[in-house]
């Protein structure tokens, strides 16, 4: 019997200048554990004119991870953060009760060919945290656990498992893992994940239960205590999971949370640009006219 529940095939939405390929949320599957939103950039190649310029937008309730696998995003927000952000570092930015903050070609790029790829998610906060002070941390590379085992190389960018600990501060109990591999390798790992859990396929591929996926697809299993799969030669996978929460959470635009008034209150703040502004910056990304209701 099959524990794969969904496979979502990889989506592309445009964000602006930029095509991203969409994983979640989807209309069959609005959350895996806490993860509420995974987008995969790239990979793209930008010339001397071409720039990532995503100007001051807002959030609440969540937590934004940015990991890039290749090529590098200046983030600035209302806290007064500036950091470039790198290969194989992770930028966590908690949301709480509210903050604004701009994504762009560092300007030492701007006027030379680049590439750009990697990942973007969002990850809900537990209700009893949805209004905390904002935060932001970063992490380098070689911060981030890594090791070893049968000839499969594992990272654990976020969260717990495997008995290792990411020294990002996560707010619920989660995982997100990176999983290379060189020769053709079945790994079980169900008993050290919990939660529910997605296996996104970056590059290569995976065998479950007879069925062979490729790239682009991200898979959800069942049971994570059941994953059990096989990864071709040369493979990239990431798996999501965690705990889900008890409440249901609405999603409208950047804004996340477990009730439908406070994301009619944070259109009402952005509309009269009372979030704190981001520190050099002057523009901002308008409020999208509402088409639907709140998800």
């Amino acid at each position: 019997m099959s524990n794969i529940q969904l496979i979502i095939e990889e989506r592309p939405s445009d964000i602006g200048n930029f095509l991203v390929g969409r994983l979640l949320p989807f209309r069959e599957k609005r959350l895996v554990g806490p993860f509420c939103f995974i987008d995969h950039m790239g990979p793209a190649a930008m010339n001397d004119h071409q720039n990532i310029d995503i100007p001051p937008h807002p959030h609440i309730g969540l937590s934004t991870l940015t990991y890039l696998f290749e090529g590098s995003i200046m983030h600035r927000d209302g806290l007064g953060t500036a950091v470039e952000i790198n290969p194989g570092q992770v930028n966590w930015m908690t949301a709480g009760k509210g903050i604004a903050h701009s994504e762009r070609t560092p300007e030492r790029l701007r006027h030379s060919d680049k590439f750009l790829h990697g990942l973007q998610i969002w990850v809900a906060l537990p209700k009893h945290l949805e209004e905390m002070d904002p935060e932001f941390f970063h992490a380098d590379g070689n911060d981030i656990p890594t090791w070893q085992e049968d000839g499969v190389d594992f990272k654990l960018i976020a969260g717990e498992a495997f008995g290792k600990k990411s020294p990002i501060p996560v707010y619920s109990p989660l995982y997100f893992i990176e999983i290379k591999n060189k020769g053709e390798k079945t790994l079980s790992i169900g008993n050290q994940l919990f939660g529910e859990s997605g296996l996104y396929i970056l590059e290569g591929g995976v065998t479950s239960d007879g069925n062979t996926f490729g790239p682009k697809n991200f898979l959800v299993a069942k049971d994570s205590k059941l994953c059990e799969f096989t990864l071709e030669p040369n493979s990239t996978v990431y798996i999501f999971g965690g705990e889900p929460f008890p409440e249901e959470r609405f999603i409208y635009w950047n804004f996340v949370a477990s009730s439908r008034e406070r994301i009619e209150e944070a259109k009402e703040k952005w509309l009269k640009q009372e979030f704190a502004p981001v520190p050099g910056e002057t523009e901002y990304v308008p409020l999208p006219p509402q088409t639907r209701n709140v998800k």
